[in-house]
């Protein structure tokens, strides 16, 4: 069932050119939304809290992090951009920071200034 849900992950992480696997009630997903938003991309989202199957996916989630089973850290949100995997906050704000975000999203599509 869980590679059921990493298939799942990896097809919906695809279907855009950005895709953020998000909790609704997470803080640091609705800035990491607002970020993008704010550079004008319109990501897909993916509220795993309001996903029947979305525990499965937080799952899937960890593993392609390379986070243990059994971590308390928050998984979301991931980012996925032109269908490969960011990661989560710290990484896309390291990529932001340091540049290298507005060129990837140029890449996959997302952004055309």
């Amino acid at each position: 069932m869980e590679e059921d849900q990493m298939e799942r992950v990896v097809r919906l992480a695809s279907q855009s050119a950005v895709v953020i696997f998000s909790v609704s009630s997470c803080c640091m997903c609705h800035a990491m939304k607002r970020l993008f938003c704010g550079m004008g991309v319109n990501p897909t989202v993916h509220e795993l809290d309001q996903d029947p199957k979305g525990k499965d996916m937080e799952r899937a989630l960890m593993r392609l992090l390379g986070n243990g089973i059994n971590t308390t850290a928050a998984v979301v949100p991931v980012v996925f951009i032109g269908g490969k995997l960011v990661g989560s906050m710290d990484r896309v704000l390291a990529f932001h920071i340091s540049g290298t975000l507005v060129p990837l999203l140029k890449q996959a599509g997302a952004l055309w200034l």
